[in-house]
């Protein structure tokens, strides 16, 4: 009986929302995560790019540059993969498949 009445104090936005809370712990942290790695990974790509197109220290920026934009793709490949998750479970759908 209490369950009851505490599932009908909710309106339906707040118990959905927190259904997917339940079902994806932390995932504004983690996309927040994303934002910023993949910005600081632009920069730096950047500078690196500019470094390379420069010819200074061509032997240090090349591969400092190549794991920057390997951190923007991570990045970019995490968000998406997100964002796939998070529609599969607004349609119902079994998250872990």
């Amino acid at each position: 009986m209490v369950d009851q009445n505490r599932k009908n104090s909710l309106n339906p936005e707040q118990y959905a929302s927190l259904k997917a809370e339940i079902a994806a712990p932390y995932r504004g942290l983690r996309q927040f995560i994303y934002i910023a790695f993949g910005a600081s990974g632009s920069i730096g790509a950047f500078v690196f790019f500019f470094q390379v197109l420069a010819g200074r220290n061509v032997e240090t920026a090349l591969p400092s540059f190549a794991l920057q934009v390997g951190i923007v793709a991570l990045m970019v490949f995490l968000w998406r993969w997100e964002q796939r998750r998070k529609q599969r479970l607004q349609s119902g759908k079994n998250p872990n498949s």
